[in-house]
């Protein structure tokens, strides 16, 4: 067999291997979506079978049930918050410890990124007395505020390692024309940023959007608060499970993610390349 041949050859097993796995994963799904559409009867008696009798009505009713729209702002309201804080603060942090670094910056970055190596469980109790004590908690802006300590870490360890591919010459250029340091930032620095950023924006929505245990802890105490994430748990009962109206609150849950994610998915791997030069 030719070198060809066997570079060939691996490609196909290779495809071949990435289809199966992404069957295995887009299997689950499949089945949340047939299931949403089944009477609850159907769903007990076989979960894996295609509708005999199709339901849509389970959209409508678990669209009034859970005040969908209510819902929906209360989730993009903290995403949006979560978001933006995540954004600005990484970024002013990542440009400040790149162009300034010296043993204090380095321990800064250190300390910024460590967070990431922390598993949430081990701080959820403390963080939630923390919270209280600052009125953070049982409401969304609360919310989307405590989303910038869990996701900043991630994003500055982008933001940095992305710093070294723009030359510091755009800073002294800026000095010279009267900009400071903020200005330069923003006017100059902060466009270039515009691949990373979309990476950082996509995944931390696919994350805050479908994030479930820090709503539960932070907002899970009033309806007029609660995310989507949270309502479709509400068809999920101790004694009796409306499985065909779980379904579907679920799927209406993740659809606009999901929707994001489609939609900007080509930004991730050019950011995250981008973001993996080192300077």
């Amino acid at each position: 067999m030719t070198l060809k041949q066997k570079q060939k050859s691996f490609a196909v097993f290779i495809n071949a291997l990435v289809t199966i796995a992404a069957l295995v994963y887009i299997y689950p799904v499949f089945l949340m979506v047939i299931n949403s559409l089944k009477p609850f009867g159907e769903v007990v008696s076989n979960a894996i079978s295609l509708p005999k009798v199709w339901a849509p009505e389970n959209y409508g009713f678990v669209i009034a049930k859970m005040s969908y729209a209510k819902l929906f702002f209360n989730t993009a309201f903290i995403t949006i918050i979560g978001i933006g804080g995540i954004v600005f603060l990484s970024t002013t942090a990542a440009y400040i410890l790149h162009r300034r670094k010296n043993r204090f910056t380095a321990f800064a970055r250190l300390f910024i990124i460590l967070p990431m190596l922390i598993p949430f469980q081990t701080i959820m109790i403390t963080l939630l007395k923390t919270m209280n004590v600052l009125h953070l908690s049982g409401n969304r802006a609360g919310l989307g505020i405590q989303y910038w300590g869990f996701g900043i870490p991630m994003a500055v360890f982008i933001y940095y390692n992305f710093m070294g591919t723009i030359p510091r010459e755009l800073d002294e250029s800026s000095y010279i024309d009267g900009a400071g340091t903020f200005r330069t930032f923003l006017w100059i620095i902060f466009p270039l940023l515009k691949s990373v950023t979309a990476t950082v924006v996509v995944l931390d929505v696919m994350w805050i959007w479908n994030d479930f245990l820090l709503p539960l802890l932070m907002v899970n105490r009033s309806n007029e608060t609660k995310t989507l994430v949270l309502a479709a748990y509400t068809f999920v009962g101790q004694f009796n499970t409306e499985w065909h109206y779980a379904m579907t609150a679920m799927v209406l849950t993740v659809l606009p993610s999901v929707i994001f994610f489609i939609a900007f998915q080509k930004n991730i791997i050019s950011g995250v390349i981008a973001g993996a030069v080192k300077g």
